[in-house]
């Protein structure tokens, strides 16, 4: 009641749900042709108790006026749709709007149909008519156009399913004091469709396009070089599939996959519409009755007025994210806590109970806590299994969860000794991508500047005191998990040792990322007074032993670089390939270089394999950026073979004085003020010289990028006509743009320069 009353063909009377009529006193059910049952029409104001107790209801108090035959029509079986136009009353048909098309899609009861807008109507407005074509189809017009006549003159309507189980209604036309119902196979609501909008959208955002790229041809879009990631699919689990076939995407793929089925209309007047009425009448009166659809009152009673039976799937789905109160005190102590864990992650105890609600026994929640959670700094962190089940992976780089569950209690095992945990030594000591080990820290700790990521909540005091036997426990636990990571990651014993605490309350001691760096610079001097002295102690011997020592004492030499300007180049990031070596250098137990302190002859030839190596990139990249060069010098490190002499340590300093002395040069490019690129970004060197016919093309365009950030493809054009003295063709003007820039949004950048 209340809602807008349905538009259905004239002579049609669409009827409420067979549950809401009154089944009759007595009836007689009939198969298909036959009256299914016989109404009795009493008047209205005399009660009906003859329905409710028939036994005992005195028939002469309830006569019979009127008996109406009920008869099942078929011949429109699971063909016939009510539509309805919920944002139209009653009195404002469609009958006599003109019809353009029409289709369906039969599986998903889906239908699409198109009316013309009366554009003489005074009431239209021609000017907004004509924009929204224009907006729609732009100045070309075609057969993908949606307004052929550059005017907005029609509308689509969209359907959507006004119930999902119909089986209870029916349309009834009533003739000659018979009544014929013919089941409904769907009632659909047609409202307005508004998908040209977004074809606007999609136009406005071409126009944009095309307005800041200039002219650029179409190929520049395909010489857009992006870097892509190689990944190895897992096999699909049970599970993975249930999830992967329920998800939004998965039914919008399934719904565009079932074709259109176009339709012809015909009007309420034609005379196709009305044979097909004709329809609605049940046929073949004469059919024999068929006796096994012969049902007692009650049977029939039941039939027309089934037990409801809310099904699940029209239970509105929440999100996983959401989680609702009510119902979650429905279920059992312990899937409570688990779920609450595993939305929250971190809580102290209070908030536990708290959200438990008042009556929950502290100690069954103490014993359901232990199983999903461990206790860190005194608050309850979830299980890293519980976050990570079995047969599951990371969704960034594919990890099992079994290595992310070790890498995630590594994490809480820092986080049980300090309440400041750094992430490059989480990433260098687990092997895992970024991604992940950021994963791990935001589950439990907020990141500082120059400090590093601390703990998210307090230490909680009240709880350490209250329960000694939980936090006793728990200890143990960690005391295993310890001996697993030590094992796992083979760590050095001292580097796993907990911290000896005062007492369990005291804080941790916070140690600022200034104070770091300055107790880092101290040991590194110590260290290298200690190295000095220890080389002159043996420079001394070797002088004193001239017989059995052959080494040429005059070519050894002892770095010189400043210790705190100059540190060698960070290769941490391939330490699992370098064969054992850490930053460049071999372990203390290598005969082939001492702490990075070389023989005159040993310094020639690491200067030359740095020089082909430097020659060789630069000939295939022609424009590097230091912080991609240092990249691809740690790539051909890990290719080298143990003993290389590449491995006795290269400087920042070093490679860059390589760089220059084969003949490149470095690019000032004029980056903007807002730029977050790395210093090592920031020094951009290309080969000024290759020895090709192309020289002084690729010298004038870095030319041009040493006053700009980034440029225009005419403009590059224009500057190297004038520059060269003659026109370039297009192929020609690629090479040189390919070999030293790339495109991104319709302009120009030197490789490397591109700020994402």
């Amino acid at each position: 009641g209340g809602g807008p009353r349905p538009h259905v063909p004239a002579g049609v009377t669409p009827t409420w749900p067979l549950t809401e009529r009154r089944p009759p006193a007595a009836h007689r059910h009939r198969g298909a042709g036959g009256p299914a049952a016989r109404r009795k029409v009493v008047p209205r104001n005399k009660p009906r108790k003859s329905f409710l107790y028939p036994s005992m209801a005195n028939e002469e108090d309830d006569p019979i006026i009127q008996e109406i035959d009920v008869f099942l029509a078929r011949s429109l079986l699971e063909k016939l749709y009510l539509f309805q136009y919920p944002i139209r009353p009653a009195s404002m048909t469609y009958d006599d709007v003109t019809h353009l098309s029409a289709k369906i899609k039969p599986k998903q009861q889906k239908v699409e149909l198109e009316m013309a807008i009366d554009t003489l109507n005074p009431n239209y407005c021609r000017s907004k008519g004509e924009q929204i074509a224009l907006n729609v189809d732009g100045t070309c017009t075609d057969e993908t156009s949606t307004y052929s006549s550059k005017l907005m003159d029609k509308q689509t309507f969209c359907s959507s399913q006004a119930a999902s189980n119909v089986s209870r209604y029916a349309a009834a036309v009533y003739k000659k004091g018979e009544l014929h119902l013919t089941p409904l196979h769907g009632i659909l609501q047609l409202r307005p469709s508004f998908t040209y909008l977004d074809k606007a959208d999609a136009k406005h955002r071409e126009r944009e396009a095309a307005n800041e790229g200039g002219d650029s041809s179409q190929d520049e879009a395909e010489d857009d070089v992006k870097q892509i990631t190689v990944r190895f699919s897992r096999p699909e689990t049970e599970q993975a599939r249930q999830r992967r076939v329920q998800s939004y995407e998965f039914l919008q793929k399934r719904q565009a996959e079932e074709h259109w089925v176009h339709l012809h209309y015909y009007g309420l007047k034609d005379s196709r519409s009305e044979h097909e009425r004709q329809y609605l009448f049940s046929q073949g009166h004469g059919l024999a009755e068929n006796t096994e659809l012969i049902k007692s009152p009650s049977e029939y009673l039941m039939m027309l007025m089934p037990p409801s039976v809310e099904e699940e799937n029209d239970k509105p789905m929440a999100p996983s994210s959401v989680l609702s109160m009510a119902q979650l005190r429905t279920l059992p102590l312990a899937d409570q806590i688990k779920i609450l864990m595993k939305n929250v992650k971190v809580m102290p105890f209070a908030n536990l109970m708290s959200l438990l609600g008042s009556g929950t026994d502290s100690t069954a929640v103490l014993r359901c806590i232990q199983q999903v959670a461990m206790l860190v700094q005194g608050n309850w962190v979830v299980k890293s299994d519980v976050l990570y089940p079995k047969d599951t992976s990371s969704p960034h780089s594919g990890v099992p969860a079994e290595v992310l569950c070790r890498g995630r209690d590594f994490v809480m095992w820092k986080f049980t000794q300090d309440r400041w945990v750094v992430r490059k030594e989480v990433a260098a000591v687990t092997k895992l991508c970024p991604e992940d080990v950021k994963d791990f820290l935001e589950h439990m700790s907020v990141a500082r500047i120059n400090k590093g990521w601390e703990f998210m909540l307090p230490y909680d005091e009240d709880f350490v005191k209250k329960h000694p036997d939980i936090v006793q426990r728990q200890h143990m636990l960690w005391m295993g998990i310890q001996a697993k990571l030590e094992k796992v990651y083979n760590f050095v014993k001292e580097h796993l040792t907990p911290k000896k605490q005062e007492a369990q309350s005291a804080h941790a001691l916070l140690v600022s990322g200034e104070q770091r760096v300055n107790m880092a610079k101290a040991k590194v001097k110590q260290n290298y007074g200690q190295l000095e002295k220890e080389f002159q102690k043996q420079k001394a011997e070797m002088k004193s032993n001239d017989t059995s020592a052959k080494i040429d004492v005059s070519n050894i030499h002892i770095k010189e670089e400043p210790v705190s300007d100059e540190e060698p180049m960070d290769t941490s990031a391939y330490e699992g390939m370098n064969n054992g070596i850490v930053n460049g250098l071999h372990a203390e137990d290598s005969t082939d270089s001492l702490n990075g302190h070389l023989p005159g002859g040993c310094i020639d030839r690491v200067a030359q394999e740095l020089k082909a190596f430097v020659s060789s990139t630069f000939r295939k990249q022609f424009v590097l950026t230091l912080s991609e060069l240092k990249r691809l010098f740690n790539l051909h490190l890990a290719s080298l073979p143990p003993g290389h002499t590449l491995f006795s340590g290269i400087s920042d300093k070093m490679l860059q004085d390589m760089v220059l002395d084969t003949g490149c040069k470095q690019i000032l490019v004029p980056f903007p003020p807002q730029t977050a690129a790395s210093p090592d970004e920031l020094k951009v060197y290309a080969l000024w010289e290759a020895g090709d016919t192309y020289d002084q093309h690729r010298q004038v365009l870095l030319e041009i990028f040493s006053k700009n950030y980034r440029v225009r493809r005419n403009v590059i054009q224009n500057q190297l006509s004038q520059e060269c003295g003659e026109d370039l063709n297009k192929q020609e003007v690629d090479r040189v743009l390919k070999d030293c820039c790339v495109s991104y949004g319709g302009m120009w950048y030197l490789k490397g320069t591109v700020q994402s």
